[in-house]
């Protein structure tokens, strides 16, 4: 014991040490700046982005791409849990700060301003009130001239953020790419009209979307019945099974599909249900349908998408993170957005304008 706290000892008070010098804590230390700390300190955003929900802030920031959560899932027919996949994909990550896409050349948040605009306020057991909060999210966002990326929740949720998205773009038009094992297009789900294999017959019927200037991806399995089909092709939507990809490869079918959905409009919106990887690659879906993508044709598949067309939103949906053994569904829907952001700097780079002017047409992107 020091002389001064021995002294203080006797005198009945407590000993003034530099606990910070004793122990080597006193030095100078960087402060890292939050976007550049690890995945796991401090709030959860996507790729620890900031966080910003005023619209009119993020129109301020002039915003390229905007991430929306859309936590809910009370239109899932068989495994429930995709109400916890935005967290969960906002988690399934682990770099942040300047990251370098090395693939396609370019360090995306350094070409584009991105930030994630937080969930649409969900509360459960009401689909109507559900649907409308995200389709108000979606197009507040959307409206700032930013591209919305939604995470889901199930895929009924496509209905409201795609016809959030074809609105704000009259008076012209969407096309929409859709990934995806199941069509999607059940006229209801043992009489609901808004479950998550009603969505994209919702989007028709509404007339958001002209059903032939939507292209299906992936399709295989046991569902829908031929009367469906019959349906999907009276409104002229096009499609195409995964043993089409089999047979052709999926970059020729990819760029089909690109041709077909953009048979008149000038954008498209991409949807992408992660059930169309195998689920032996992403066991966290809802409806699980064997004899998918692989991870890497999906990715290579969004790449070829974004890097062609005028991309007027996206959503990534289905996945359940209790079904979902170390993250790799989660990983995957991730890795579906930051390939999109991607995309779209690659973009960028080459002249092509992201942003969107409401009204205005595209903006300038200077």
């Amino acid at each position: 014991m020091t002389n001064q706290a021995a002294d203080a000892n006797r005198a009945g008070e407590p000993a003034q040490i530099d606990f910070a010098a004793r122990n080597g804590w006193d030095a100078e230390i960087d402060v890292v700046d939050a976007f550049q700390l690890p995945t796991y300190v401090g709030p959860l955003s996507f790729m620890k982005l900031p966080w910003v929900t005023d619209p009119t802030e993020i129109r301020a920031r002039r915003t390229d791409v905007a991430i929306i959560g859309a936590p809910y899932d009370d239109g899932v027919s068989h495994r429930s849990g995709a109400r916890f996949g935005p967290r969960a994909i906002r988690e399934a990550q682990y770099t942040s700060g300047s990251i370098n896409a090395f693939e396609s050349g370019v360090r995306p948040f350094e070409l584009l301003n991105v930030l994630d605009a937080g969930d649409a306020a969900i509360v459960p057991g009401s689909p109507v009130r559900s649907h409308a909060i995200i389709y108000r999210k979606v197009r507040e966002v959307a409206g700032t001239g930013a591209v919305p990326i939604v995470l889901g929740g199930d895929h009924s949720i496509a209905w409201p953020s795609a016809t959030a998205v074809a609105e704000l773009r009259r008076p012209g038009q969407i096309g929409i790419v859709h990934f995806d094992a199941h069509a999607d297009t059940a006229d209801t789900e043992r009489g609901q009209l808004a479950g998550h294999g009603t969505p994209m017959r919702r989007l028709i019927e509404s007339g958001a979307v002209a059903g032939r200037n939507f292209v299906q991806v992936g399709l295989r399995g046991y569902w829908p019945g031929t009367e469906v089909f019959a349906w999907m092709a009276e409104q002229g939507m096009r499609w195409h099974t995964m043993r089409e990809i089999e047979e052709r490869g999926t970059e020729a079918v990819v760029a089909d599909a690109i041709a077909e959905a953009l048979d008149g409009p000038d954008a498209i919106y991409l949807s992408v249900d992660v059930d169309v990887i195998d689920p032996g690659l992403a066991p966290g879906t809802g409806t699980p349908e064997p004899g998918g993508l692989l991870t890497r044709e999906l990715l290579r598949a969004i790449r070829q998408v974004v890097e062609a067309v005028d991309l007027a939103g996206m959503d990534i949906v289905e996945v359940s993170p209790p079904y979902d053994q170390a993250e790799t569904t989660a990983m995957a829907a991730n890795r579906c957005a930051l390939t999109a952001i991607t995309a779209l700097a690659v973009r960028r780079q080459a002249g092509h304008p992201v942003r969107w002017g409401q009204g205005l047409g595209r903006e300038a992107d200077a």
